[in-house]
């Protein structure tokens, strides 16, 4: 699943675990945070992926004892998704016949003939 991010834009974490990690991430599952960059964005050890830093949230130098360095690493995009202000209407837009969908035949009730 992809999402367009774009920057001012509020998102929601969905996923705030990370592996082989002790120094606490600042996100939390569940929280909302605003989107101040998005990009690509390389890391020598998990490679190229999307990233994006939070109004919220700056995680300064990474140069702990598991640090790599990096200053303000962004977050991979997938850990977020957008915030969904009324769940009902983006339920209701799935359930929506699109343009180009086919429309099913209504079917005709016969009416019994009286003899």
């Amino acid at each position: 699943m992809s999402y367009e991010f774009h920057v001012g834009q509020k998102v929601v974490c969905i996923n705030d675990t990370f592996k082989h990690v002790s120094i606490d991430q600042l996100i939390r599952k569940g929280e909302i945070y605003t989107i101040r960059w998005i990009g690509e964005y390389t890391h020598y050890v998990d490679g190229t992926f999307i990233g994006v830093k939070l109004e919220e949230i700056h995680r300064g130098n990474d140069d702990g004892p598991e640090g790599y360095g990096a200053a303000d690493m962004p977050y991979r995009a997938t850990r977020f998704r957008p915030l969904v202000k009324d769940k009902i209407a983006s339920l209701r837009k799935l359930l929506a016949p699109t343009p180009d969908a086919p429309v099913e035949p209504k079917e005709k009730i016969k009416k019994k003939e009286k003899v």
